[in-house]
């Protein structure tokens, strides 16, 4: 019963990778006699067990990793960083022979590679005959592989690669989550989007990273079960993709228009729960105000929420004030206004803060020993960015032994508090744990 869950995901174990020799086991003479060439040695004991048949996840460019830290540990005798090179790509093209041959059922794949991999002809074919967990499965897709092969053969090869990809994704019963990372914004995708047409009642979440507009992209459109759609550092046309109503949306580092923000929200109204919003130019308070002005009116059940690259202003302060579900939240905001002002607000959103906030992170704007005075939320986990003097120190104890629920603070720039000051807190603030300052919270 162990060995069928050690080796589900042994590429993902913090150890050295002395597991590879174990899969090993059943190459044939011919390979065995490749790997002495370069003066790697292995005892083949046969095994029990078929090792490879177990795997159920898989990151190809983990295994690269792996790969190279085996060598390194096995080989006996120093070589120059070509043969180096090549054997890395031997030793990688074997694993995948193995692995995708070996009769395993992925639940998640992850394809992407170093520039300086190369595939041969027949992994590509391995990958479209495996087989796949209808039930659970992941697939992320790195559109850009760089891969370096002959250029005579890499038209073949190209076409091959993408048609074992779509041959997986055509093979899924139940397709729930599906991203696909542009890296270089490809105008052509070769026809992987468009294969989503026939997972479109059981796609869950998508992710689109840096991604220019396609017309495949249009297929997500007819997606209605689609709860959660991320978009990074994508051109503004992929916004129009947001044609259901989904529960969770983040939007990062993408050029926002502003006609499209409240359409935006609009779509999605009561049913959106989660939102991680950090537009790419939303400087303009203008701009900004339509944001907040659709939030406030199409969104009141938002639970989680960040915001980035806003600034900070009296619609903010209100919008947050009428979340009256939200438990999350993450405001890291720049600050074009006067000192005075920016101490009325600080106080104003820690006295409207919504009794249901367990987790804020402050950011490095929101000054921390007024926000402390002021605030009565009963958070369970602050971070703020900066407590380095005595009376922010002072501001913290007084709120933690007034808040008897908080049990984590962490602070970005915690070297700045001094050795005393950090006894002091420790010392009156028992329940609590004051770290380095870690997202606590993933969206």
């Amino acid at each position: 019963m162990s060995i069928h869950i050690l080796w589900q995901n042994p590429f993902s174990f913090n150890k050295k990778p002395l597991f590879i020799s174990e899969y090993f086991s059943s190459l044939d003479e011919d390979e065995i006699y490749i790997l002495k060439e370069y003066g790697i040695n292995l005892k083949i004991s046969r095994k029990l067990f078929n090792n490879a048949k177990f795997l159920k996840n898989l990151d190809l460019f983990v295994l690269e990793i792996k790969a190279k830290e085996w060598i390194s540990l096995k080989l006996v005798k120093s070589i120059s960083i070509t043969y180096f090179n090549a054997l890395v790509n031997g030793v990688i093209n074997l694993l995948l022979k193995l692995l995708f041959e070996s009769g395993a059922v992925l639940h998640k794949l992850e394809l992407s590679f170093s520039e300086s991999f190369e595939f041969k002809p027949e992994i590509f074919h391995s990958i479209g005959q495996m087989s796949y967990s209808s039930q659970d499965y992941n697939i992320y897709l790195c559109h850009s592989l760089n891969l370096k092969i002959y250029s005579d053969y890499e038209p073949r090869l190209f076409h091959s690669l993408f048609h074992a990809i779509i041959r997986i994704i055509k093979s899924q019963d139940q397709l729930k989550w599906f991203s696909i990372d542009g890296e270089d914004y490809p105008t052509e995708l070769y026809g992987i989007i468009s294969a989503l047409e026939c997972q479109k009642n059981s796609l869950q979440e998508v992710i689109i990273i840096e991604c220019t507009y396609n017309k495949e992209f249009e297929v997500l459109k007819d997606c209605k079960n689609l709860e959660t759609l991320r978009i990074l550092n994508c051109c503004s046309k992929l916004l129009n993709l947001l044609d259901c109503k989904i529960s969770t949306l983040e939007i990062v580092d993408c050029p926002i228009e502003v006609q499209t923000i409240p359409l935006i929200l609009e779509k999605s109204g009561l049913l959106l729960q989660r939102l991680s919003f950090n537009p790419k130019n939303l400087k303009d308070i203008h701009e900004a105000l339509f944001f907040l002005e659709a939030l406030k009116s199409f969104c009141p059940n938002i639970t989680y929420l960040t915001i980035l690259n806003i600034g900070v202003s009296t619609q903010l302060v209100e919008i947050i004030g009428n979340l009256q579900k939200l438990q999350f939240l993450s405001l890291w905001c720049f600050n074009d206004i006067q000192e005075e002002e920016l101490k009325i607000q600080v106080m104003l959103f820690a006295e409207i803060l919504p009794l249901t906030l367990q987790y804020l992170d402050l950011g490095n704007t929101w000054q921390p020993y007024i926000f402390l005075n002021h605030c009565n939320a009963p958070l369970k986990r602050l971070l703020i960015y900066r407590l380095n003097d005595e009376k922010h120190t002072r501001a913290l104890i007084e709120f933690c032994l007034r808040n008897k629920a908080l049990n984590y603070v962490g602070v970005y720039a915690y070297s700045d508090l001094g050795e005393n000051l950090r006894k002091e807190v420790e010392a009156h603030v028992t329940n609590v744990a004051l770290v380095q300052r870690a997202r606590i919270v993933e969206f």
